[in-house]
């Protein structure tokens, strides 16, 4: 086997992946290495909601070409994506003016947005409470996928489509330098990789491989709980809904006038104390997840978020849920938690050495959404085109 590369990528979760294929298109020569049989990061413990519409500046671009990339492939391979749209459904006047205007926002880039009345959306989410649903945005050009099956069937597919593209897991790298002209990386088996770029997509990788620059980076990590019910497939819950309190929490809406003199009414204060905002996700085989919270620690401490879920917030998740639905939330099958990396105030780390070692990661919980569109924007970077 020649160990020679134009690019070296490591982790092959969503953002390694999309790394990779945008340099695929480029006809670069390129190995995607991952640590593990398969990725079990954030990359499969999401939603697998893709929401431009949460999304502000530039990363909404990233998320509108995303979604153009996401059809693209779909319509060539099964990646498990469906175009069935996001509402946002507001249950208070503030939360109303907030939709009014980021449905002005999206009309003024062309990105179409229609609003719902209370009895349009009970029309169509049958599902939905109408006392909490006083009015929505619908999107309905936003896609969801299922997460547990999108990154494997990616990999199925680049690996049919560019026989340019190499992917190979069970390795973890352990060393990573530039020697001269060339990238050389060490994996955990004493292999060695040459290559003229390397890129780091792995949070883990990059503090083993470079911990000074790690601990100075500021990324933090998120926990995240998500729940799962029983399959309920005659609940009517078609594509991503998101509610209230992420009305009040997404990027997209800070960018309206009236989000600085939103206040938070005291009934949902815990809630926002566990950074709870509710979401639903009918998934293929009729089973709904539904989240999430938000709990964090530095990089450095992150062991310290523990594996074990909080009780007290999957019931608070739970109670909040059943005031927005009129299905059995309780009926939980499974629950997990997802760990993101992301920066206390940057949208993503960024950091190359030597325009040969490019460290790309902690995109936090809108990797589903941008990955695609961001990864493209990054690769022209590293090849200044």
């Amino acid at each position: 086997m020649n160990k020679h590369f134009d690019l070296l990528i490591v982790g092959a979760g969503i953002l390694g992946t999309f790394h990779a294929y945008h340099a695929a298109k480029l006809n670069k020569k390129v190995l995607l290495l991952e640590k593990d049989r398969f990725p079990m990061q954030a990359s499969v413990r999401n939603f697998g909601q893709i929401v431009p519409s949460g999304m502000s500046t530039n990363w909404f671009g990233y998320g509108a070409s995303g979604n153009e990339l996401y059809n693209s492939i779909q319509s060539e391979f099964d990646i498990s994506i469906r175009n069935n749209g996001s509402v946002y459904i507001a249950s208070d006047l503030d939360e109303q003016q907030l939709i009014h205007e980021l449905k002005t926002i999206m009309d003024g880039r062309g990105y179409e947005a229609e609003l719902l009345t209370t009895n349009q959306c009970i029309n169509k989410w049958p599902s939905l409470k109408s006392e909490y649903c006083k009015e929505a945005l619908y999107f309905p050009q936003e896609l969801s996928a299922e997460p547990e099956k999108l990154i494997f069937r990616l990999h199925q597919y680049l690996l049919k489509k560019y026989k340019n593209i190499t992917i190979q897991f069970d390795t973890a790298i352990v060393g990573c330098e530039v020697a001269g002209e060339k990238v050389i990386v060490t994996s955990h088996l004493h292999e060695k990789f040459t290559a003229d770029k390397a890129i780091i997509c792995s949070g883990t990788e990059f503090k083993l491989l470079f911990n000074n620059l790690f601990s100075e980076s500021g990324i933090v990590v998120s926990k995240l709980h998500m729940l799962r019910t029983v399959a309920m497939p005659n609940v009517a819950l078609e594509g991503n809904i998101l509610t209230g309190l992420t009305i009040r929490r997404y990027e997209s809406f800070e960018e309206c006038k009236s989000f600085p003199k939103i206040k938070t009414p005291a009934h949902l204060q815990e809630l926002k104390k566990w950074g709870i905002h509710i979401l639903f996700k009918k998934a293929i085989d009729g089973s709904i997840i539904i989240g999430d919270s938000h709990e964090y620690a530095s990089a450095q401490q992150a062991e310290d978020l523990g594996f074990l879920q909080n009780e007290y917030i999957n019931q608070l998740i739970l109670q909040e849920a059943g005031r927005i639905v009129n299905f059995e939330v309780n009926r939980v099958a499974t629950s997990w938690s997802g760990f993101y990396a992301q920066h206390s105030e940057k949208d993503i780390v960024e950091i190359d050495l030597e325009n040969k070692i490019h460290i790309r990661t902690a995109i936090g919980g809108k990797g589903m959404t941008t990955s695609a569109g961001y990864s493209k924007h990054s690769i022209d970077k590293i090849y200044n085109l």
